[in-house]
């Protein structure tokens, strides 16, 4: 077992097998994000309340799990690389990070768009709003921690730690519909029950949701697989590469 997490955790191996499933993970993320965007805006059905303005739900939603998970799974990057020392690791936390930050803004402003007619504003303190944007910051302030110290191993540290204790942020923002009176609607995917929208209009979303993983996995790989080379460039392995 160890020696798998170990040959896993070479940048070397990392690379290789990247470069086999990348071409693999960017043709199916176009695929599902394509079927998904036709599907979402032309063939699902309007809402009976809110009209075609609900479309924003199929951008809106995907860039919120999405910017929630890339946490958690910086999270458990941190972790790895903090208590194993796997530099691979803290590459990919590295590269995932502006990720994060660009859904939990995309999540954010598609939010706001969409209280315009759902609410009449385009902000409101609302505990998931505001619980989105803590995430922000936080995600804002790893990537700054990160290239505050001169040492690269200070700087993954400390960001490493940062992230560990703003990880309490994903479930305030998951549950805080439950816990607090809030404008903000329920989940919309959950593992207990059914969604409570018809099928034409959350299968549609299901296939966006997974359309942005696609996406991420495959970006998260190239953008890995860069980092690699800009870290290792002096290694053997990487000069024969390039001969």
């Amino acid at each position: 077992m160890w020696d798998v997490v170990h040959r896993l955790g070479s940048p070397r191996t990392f690379y290789t097998i990247a470069g086999r499933w990348q071409p693999w993970l960017w043709a199916l993320a176009a695929l599902l994000l394509g079927t998904g965007s036709v599907w979402a805006l032309l063939f699902a059905p309007a809402d009976y309340q809110q009209g075609d303005s609900f479309r924003i739900l199929y951008v809106h939603v995907p860039a919120a799990i999405l910017a929630q998970s890339c946490f958690v799974l910086m999270a458990v990057a941190g972790a790895i690389f903090l208590v194993w020392r796997i530099k691979l690791a803290d590459m990919v936390a590295t590269v995932i990070a502006p990720f994060g930050a660009a859904m939990t803004g995309v999540a954010l402003f598609s939010g706001s768009v969409w209280g315009v007619p759902t609410w009449g504003t385009w902000w409101v303190w609302d505990a998931r709003l505001t619980s989105m944007l803590i995430q922000l910051f936080l995600y804002l302030g790893v990537i700054a921690l990160r290239g505050a110290f001169a040492s690269r191993d200070g700087g993954a540290r400390a960001a490493s730690l940062l992230t560990l204790v703003g990880v309490i942020n994903i479930p305030i923002i998951k549950y805080s519909v439950d816990w607090w009176n809030t404008l903000h609607q329920p989940a919309t995917f959950t593992l207990t029950q059914r969604p409570a929208m018809p099928a034409e209009m959350w299968l549609p979303l299901a296939v966006m949701v997974l359309g942005f993983y696609a996406y991420f996995v495959a970006l998260t790989l190239t953008r890995t697989r860069s980092e690699i080379l800009r870290r290792e460039g002096r290694k053997r392995w990487v000069l024969e590469l390039g001969s």
